[in-house]
C-alpha cells in the first residue's frame, strides 16, 4: 500500500472515531439533563426512580390546595380526571395559578407516598389570553 492511501486510511479511521465520540458524549449529556413528562396516570402506572427530575402536569384539583401559615409552603393535587398526586412546593407561586387550572410542577416523585416534591411551577393559560395593554388598544 502506497504512503498516500495509508494516510488516507488513517485520516477516514481518526475522522469516524472523532465523531463517534462526539456523538456518544452528546447523548450522554442529554440522557443526564432530560425532563420527561407525566401525567398522574403515567405515574402511577410506570413510576421513575425518586432521584430522576421529571415534570407531571394535570389540573389543580378543587379543594385540595393548602397553604401553611406564615410561610411560602403550599401543598395541592394535580389530577388527569382519572388518578391524582399530591403536590409540595416552597416559593412564589405563578399569577395563573388557581384550582381547576392546569399546572405544570417540576421536580422530584416518591412512589411510596405518590408526592411530588416540586421546585418550580409554572401554570397554563388558556389560548385567549392577552397583554393589558393589548386588550386596552383593542378597546380604542
Amino acid at each position: 500500500m502506497k504512503q498516500i492511501r495509508k494516510n488516507r486510511l488513517f485520516a477516514v479511521i481518526f475522522i469516524v472515531s472523532s465523531s463517534s465520540i462526539a456523538l456518544a458524549l452528546v447523548l450522554l449529556a442529554l440522557n443526564q439533563n432530560i425532563n420527561l413528562f407525566y401525567s398522574p396516570s403515567d405515574l402511577m402506572m410506570d413510576p421513575p426512580s425518586s432521584n430522576q427530575s421529571i415534570r407531571a402536569g394535570g389540573l389543580v384539583e378543587k379543594g385540595s390546595l393548602k397553604r401553611i401559615n406564615n410561610s411560602l409552603e403550599i401543598s395541592f393535587s394535580i389530577t388527569d380526571l382519572k388518578e391524582s398526586i399530591s403536590v409540595s412546593y416552597v416559593g412564589i407561586l405563578p399569577d395563573l395559578f388557581k384550582e381547576n387550572a392546569g399546572v405544570v410542577a417540576t421536580g422530584y416523585y416518591h412512589k411510596e407516598s405518590k408526592h411530588l416534591e416540586a421546585y418550580q411551577i409554572l401554570a397554563k393559560h388558556d389560548e385567549n389570553y392577552m397583554p393589558k395593554e393589548v386588550k386596552e388598544a383593542l378597546e380604542k
